[in-house]
């Protein structure tokens, strides 16, 4: 029973995929590099699914000493002292922890990790039934804050910014996505006449489509900054060939249509489900089981929809060298040249 235990990782949804396709639960452990092969989309999904595991946020001091200590051993050539399994789990709490560019513990409210666990209240909020237009404002603020901060922990920080033009970035992608809200709002107040019900279910979805764009517009606010000083691009060996502000557009193309992509299941599944649930007699009843209920529903909407969502990029994308600038070409001979696009 213990053996399986440890093949399985103790996962019954990573198990079964990774049997699905093929994949070792815990292959030979290879430094840097991603657990399961980033070509597909499962094998993404389950490299993402491992990072954000929230029981990573409980890690101690003394965990990721002993974390560090065993990966310092593997570059020093040292071999057999560890199992696969210990070794990718020593990877996995560091970089889940801590920044691949900068190498800062990054704060566990702001963490892939703990997206989920501390974003729930917000997510929870947007769903609010019938909220007044100050309401909706005020949960948009709270859900997009959290967002920019998210934004700011897990972006490429391989060109140093001022953090004066993070919080002229940060003023804007929350003014941002507070008047999308407002304004879409205000459109279905103006529709007066329609039948309550329609109003009803218009308001229950101007979540969803006021949300991806806020959130859009809120990676393009926090990080677009990188295009104009550009990313480092490296080669497989991680040796820094220059700086390219190509790879900065593709990365920040890429986080933008992950965050416009996250909030459609995120807010999609509980609109759905919600209205069934809420009409049962012994929960209709009580305000108090209604609010249980949406945050049950929308926290297990969330926790099934990041993993989704992280998984339509690899963290580490690939771009051909013929499409990087000449600066760059220059400097290499490889066909392919490899930068971290953040979260």
């Amino acid at each position: 029973v213990e053996i399986r235990r440890k093949n399985t990782g103790g996962m019954a949804t990573e198990y079964f995929l990774s049997r699905w396709k093929g994949y070792e639960a815990y292959p030979a452990f290879a430094f840097g590099q991603p657990r399961f092969p980033q070509d597909t989309f499962t094998g993404r999904y389950l490299h993402f699914k491992d990072m954000i595991d929230w029981k990573t946020l409980f890690a101690t001091q003394k965990d990721h000493t002993k974390a560090f200590a065993l990966l310092d051993r593997w570059k020093a050539g040292e071999r057999g002292f560890a199992t696969n399994e210990e070794m990718w789990k020593a990877q996995k709490l560091k970089q889940s922890t801590f920044h691949p560019d900068t190498g800062d513990k990054i704060f566990p409210a702001f963490r892939m990790a703990g997206y989920v666990p501390f974003g729930w209240i917000t997510v929870t909020g947007l769903l609010l039934r019938a909220p007044s237009t100050a309401t909706m404002i005020f949960w948009q603020w709270a859900n997009q804050s959290h967002n920019a901060l998210v934004n700011y922990a897990n972006r490429n920080a391989s060109q140093p910014q001022p953090m004066s033009r993070y919080l002229g970035a940060y003023a804007a992608a929350v003014s941002a996505a507070c008047s999308v809200s407002f304004g879409l709002n205000f459109i279905l107040k103006r529709f007066k006449d329609l039948p309550k019900t329609t109003q009803f279910i218009f308001q229950r979805f101007i979540p969803l489509p006021a949300t991806s764009l806020a959130s859009s517009l809120n990676v393009l606010c926090m990080r677009g900054s990188e295009v104009a000083t550009g990313i480092d691009v490296y080669d497989r060996d991680g040796n820094v060939v220059g700086v390219s502000q190509v790879a900065a557009k593709q990365a920040l193309k890429e986080t933008t249509l992950t965050r416009a992509f996250l909030p459609v299941p995120l807010l999609l599944l509980p609109q759905l489900i919600l209205p069934k649930l809420e009409k049962i007699p012994s929960i209709a009843k009580c305000d108090r089981r209604i609010l249980l209920l949406q945050s049950a529903v929308c926290t297990a909407s969330f926790a099934l929809s990041l993993p989704v969502a992280l998984a339509l990029f690899p963290q580490e994308s690939t771009i051909a060298t013929s499409k990087l600038e000449e600066h760059i070409r220059s400097k290499t001979n490889r066909d392919e040249l490899y930068f971290n696009k953040g979260l």
